[in-house]
């Protein structure tokens, strides 16, 4: 019984240390726990997805689409769509949501809260999608699939929703890392793309994350690159306009994908059934003449570092790669998004490069390293995140040679898309489609690291309405902050002690000549009536953040709120109080 008391107290105490925006070593232990959990999934999940494949498929490749005959290339993906199709129509909309945007969209609107009904969903979204041939990535999935690990994991600790968002960040970066074997952009992904902030405290269990998934997943997998390639280099610095020029072009092509993917999302109002059908129709239609666009693509995509592909092929592969995705997945089809960017910009790329030869034979690089770099920029400029891409063509490749054009390219590329088209993160269009104007602002972001537990204040006193005089003096030598004022059985306002401390001492003489009148009755003080400057209050559950707060504080117009936690099946204890004053204040000091 005494143990069970003490790891009460200990759990207790670790959620307050992490209410606070400073509980590095509390979220440390969490992001390895968290990394280590993701990457079991993770392993789980492309061991679903990979042996099937490798069963079906000629030759035991789980990428040999190629290899099938064209009417099981043309049926496959149509099949795909009417087994997602039935599962999906059963579903509401809400429950349809899977990938990167989801994940982003449940930080923003619901503080990284996500269910295992939706974990669910997406592991079966991906394997199909992955597993019928359709044109899709596998990163959407695995992110999804990590930020519900987190999150469930943060939610059954019962933890403080500033820190269930961080841990959020850990289970995508865990993910990608897991995924791809690419540690140091699984970070670099979750803080610039995911989470869109970059702070020491948020660095840390981030890194620990992504590096405990790497080790898991290495010793499953080994420690192999994505894509097995020559150390291309670059041949000489008169190709620098050439690859500016490149970065131009596919910073075009990104925004081409992302208008595609944008008009038919327009047809959200049609059944889900009939739009997964024509997604479906449209990949196998494709697959018939190109069979190279179906499921992840890498085995193209290594062909094309490596020179493999015709200059004909290569462009009209990045062309139907292009409209195809960006129509499925517009429609409605649960496929990962960054996949099918590699895969495009590594094709394009090619082409561009095969061109370079054709043009300046003599000081062209080869057409594999004109690939890297292509699948970097377009990677860079439809996320609009240039560092993730900087890091994740750095990490496919094992090719530190790449880093200058990298840097170049993908800056230009991200730029021509984002100034010259107005193009957001694809992610973030997907969620405007939805309805959903996600915004970042720097205060809203202070405001979501940090809990109400953290600042709000404890030394209260709940209390009816009417005590009687003995009772009053007994609550102003425990000396609370506050007094929370029930009325009809629940809180509805909070009394400073201050105010009850004056009205007692100004009223000190006539309480006592009342209570020397022999035949007088109990004199009784009604905290509702007193002068006092009360505030009117309303609830708040403890492991809100102050952004939170602030929301509640703007919605319901009142003065305080309470902090409240259920200690109990129906019953709640409440825990503190928290003005706005107190969140402005707190925000005002930290800027300092």
């Amino acid at each position: 019984m005494q143990f069970k008391r003490l790891k009460e107290l200990y759990i207790r105490s670790f959620r307050r240390q992490l209410a606070g925006v400073d509980a590095l070593p509390q979220l440390a232990f969490l992001g390895l726990l968290t990394g280590a959990l993701t990457a079991a999934v993770i392993v789980l999940f492309r061991f679903a997805i990979e042996w099937p494949l490798a069963y079906f498929l000629p030759d035991n490749n789980a990428e040999n689409f190629e290899a099938l005959h064209w009417a099981v290339r043309s049926t496959l993906p149509l099949a795909g769509a009417v087994i997602i199709g039935a599962v999906w129509y059963r579903l509401q909309i809400s429950q349809r949501k899977t990938g990167v945007a989801y994940v982003i969209e449940r930080l923003g609107y619901h503080q990284g809260y996500i269910t295992f009904k939706s974990g669910i969903t997406q592991f079966f979204a991906g394997v199909m999608t992955i597993g019928t041939g359709q044109s899709a990535g596998r990163e959407g999935p695995a992110v999804h699939l990590g930020a519900a690990c987190a999150s469930l994991l943060g939610q059954k600790m019962r933890l403080p929703n500033n820190s269930i968002r961080t841990l959020v960040g850990c289970g995508t970066a865990a993910a990608i890392s897991a995924s791809f074997n690419t540690p140091i952009a699984g970070v670099i992904f979750a803080m610039e793309v995911v989470m869109m902030e970059y702070t020491i405290a948020g660095f840390t269990p981030v890194i620990l994350a992504s590096v405990s998934a790497a080790i898991i997943s290495q010793s499953v997998y080994g420690d192999a690159y994505a894509f097995i390639v020559p150390q291309h280099t670059m041949t000489s610095l008169l190709e620098i306009p050439y690859v500016v020029l490149m970065g131009i072009i596919i910073g075009v092509a990104s925004a081409a994908f992302v208008y595609v993917l944008q008009y038919f999302m327009r047809f959200s109002a049609k059944p889900i059934f009939l739009r997964l059908l024509a997604g479906g129709a449209l990949t196998g239609l494709a697959a018939l003449a190109f069979p190279q666009i179906m499921g992840l693509g890498y085995d193209t995509v290594n062909q094309t570092m490596l020179g493999e592909i015709s200059l004909l092929l290569l462009c009209a592969i990045a062309l139907v790669k292009l409209l195809v995705t960006a129509a499925a997945i517009g429609l409605g089809m649960p496929s990962g998004l960054v996949g099918p960017t590699l895969f495009i910009g590594a094709t394009a790329g090619g082409a561009l490069g095969l061109i370079a030869e054709f043009i300046m034979p003599e000081s062209a690089s080869s057409s594999g390293f004109y690939a890297m770099l292509g699948m970097g920029a377009m990677m860079g400029a439809a996320l609009q995140a240039p560092l993730a891409a900087l890091m994740a063509l750095m990490e496919l490749t094992n090719n530190p040679n790449i880093i200058l054009p990298g840097m170049l390219i993908i800056t230009v590329a991200s730029m021509v898309a984002s100034e010259v088209f107005g193009q957001r993160s694809i992610f973030l269009t997907v969620l405007k489609e939805q309805g959903l104007d996600y915004h970042n602002e720097p205060v809203t972001q202070a405001l979501r690291r940090v809990s109400v537990g953290a600042i709000m204040e404890r030394s209260i006193y709940r209390s009816s309405r009417l005590l009687t005089i003995e009772k009053a003096k007994e609550i102003l030598q425990l000396e609370p902050k506050w007094i929370v004022i029930d009325k009809d059985e629940k809180p509805s306002s909070a009394l400073p002690i201050g105010d009850l401390a004056r009205f007692m001492e100004e009223k000190k003489q006539h309480f006592l000549t009342l209570e020397a009148k022999p035949t007088a009755e109990k004199v009784m003080i009604d905290l509702l009536d007193i002068p006092a400057q009360r505030k009117d209050i309303t609830p708040i559950y403890y492991q809100a953040t102050l952004q939170e707060a602030m929301d509640k504080f703007n919605e319901s117009s009142v003065e305080a709120l309470y902090v409240e936690r259920t200690s109990a099946p129906m019953i709640k204890t409440i825990l503190g109080i928290i003005t706005r004053g107190d969140v402005e204040g707190h925000y005002q000091y930290k800027k300092r």
